[in-house]
């Protein structure tokens, strides 16, 4: 039987690069919105549908990519993954109309995201470490992407003002090849699902049909669409949001790069905790803390410091809400099918991230502001953080049983 690996390996690393370079390039999609648009002449609906579609598309994909990854490793369906991203890109970099963006940035780099990003590699990390460190690693690698964001953003950013956004892109998608390169020992993570897989004769039809039958499932599920609602349109308009209100660019790169940084922050604290302490309930308090941030901003006057003070705080909040969603599927269900699982889960984060990107662009051509949408996001938070304290995160009826044979 495989052993585990530790925290501090090449395997652990590389796999947190890779997640830094999945999330990093993907977040800095938001500054080419208002080159590309005018490049066309386009209102920023177009683009921001674009992003829109790219987010549906990760979500659609989302299981299927999990089941790949369940089924032939993870390694074989990162590199397609990786291949399809800088595809992506490319097709981006040398679009001609709105086609070929959506195509591009929508379907192409969507696809590519679901196969590079947390919902196969997290299932591997937690397949890898012993189960006492389960939790951590999986706050770990949502930490990396959040230093992605950190590093990777500001990098677009000047490769956009040196040399144009379509130059930017192609060096984008150079950096989306990288990752073949960082794939490569995630080989170890395969192993470790054999010996796992070998201890279940659950089918995927039997997977499937046990979560579909589970109600606290689904309110994980839809729990979910509301975090993808909000993290998706603070990445892609806060720039523009912040443009709008007078701030110049460089406010935009710095309040992004905050979040980044102070979500590494976030994203092991709840690592930790959710090793330690109740999974749902730390849901609830991290949703209700969104909807106190959100509120706030939106009713205190703007300013650079308000700005700063926002970002900090949906910083440690942004991707806190992984390592205990993750762990919580991973715990009701095991871990044979977890890629997949989660994939289902992480789809309702993608529905909601469609909503909030393209509902972003839409009421801001319709009112000419995004109040609408800080509004709403606000709400929902709310409305979830209430959801949450009513699922029962033990394992499923099938788990207890065999832990008691």
């Amino acid at each position: 039987m495989s052993q585990p690996v530790r925290l501090l390996s090449i395997a652990i690393v590389f796999a947190c690069i890779l997640l830094a370079l999945n999330f990093g390039l993907r977040s800095s999609m938001g500054f080419f919105m208002a080159p590309i648009s005018d490049q066309f002449g386009y209102g920023r609906e177009v683009f921001a549908f674009s992003l829109a579609l790219q987010n549906l598309w990760w979500g659609l994909a989302q299981p299927f990519a999990g089941a790949l990854s369940d089924r032939f490793g993870t390694l074989k369906t990162v590199l397609c993954g990786a291949l399809l991203y800088a595809l992506g890109l490319y097709v981006t970099a040398n679009a001609d109309g709105a086609t070929a963006l959506h195509i591009g940035s929508g379907f192409l780099m969507g696809m590519g995201i679901s196969a590079t990003g947390f919902g196969v590699v997290l299932p591997a990390m937690a397949r890898m470490v012993a189960p006492e460190k389960r939790a951590f690693a999986l706050g770990l690698g949502s930490a990396a992407g959040s230093a992605g964001q950190l590093l990777v953003v500001p990098i677009a950013q000047a490769f956009l003002s040196s040399y144009g956004w379509s130059v930017a892109l192609l060096l984008l998608a150079g950096c989306a090849l990288l990752m073949v390169i960082f794939a490569l020992p995630l080989s170890r993570g395969d192993s470790s699902h054999s010996n796992a897989a070998s201890q279940s004769s659950q089918t995927v039809r039997e997977a499937l049909k046990e979560a579909g039958a589970y109600s606290h499932y689904w309110l994980l599920v839809s729990g979910f669409f509301v975090c993808g609602f909000q993290l998706a349109f603070i990445t892609v308009h806060m720039p523009a949001f912040l443009s709008d209100k007078g701030f110049m660019p460089n406010v935009a790169v710095m309040s992004l790069a905050l979040i980044g940084l102070f979500n590494i922050i976030g994203c092991l604290f709840s690592g930790s905790w959710s090793g330690k302490y109740s999974k749902k309930y730390l849901l609830t308090y991290i949703y209700a803390l969104r909807a106190v941030a959100i509120t706030a901003f939106m009713l205190w006057p703007i300013s650079i410091t308000s700005v700063y003070i926002f970002a900090i705080v949906t910083g440690v909040l942004w991707l806190a809400t992984v390592p205990p969603t993750s762990g919580l599927v991973g715990q009701m269900f095991g871990l044979k099918h977890m890629g997949m699982l989660y994939g289902i889960v992480f789809l309702s984060h993608q529905i909601g991230s469609f909503c909030g990107v393209w509902m972003g662009g839409y009421l801001y051509d319709t009112t000419g502001s995004y109040d609408v949408v800080w509004w709403a996001a606000a709400i929902m938070a709310l409305i979830t953080a209430g959801i949450h304290v009513f699922i029962d995160e033990r394992p499923v009826m099938r788990i207890r049983v065999s832990l008691q044979s």
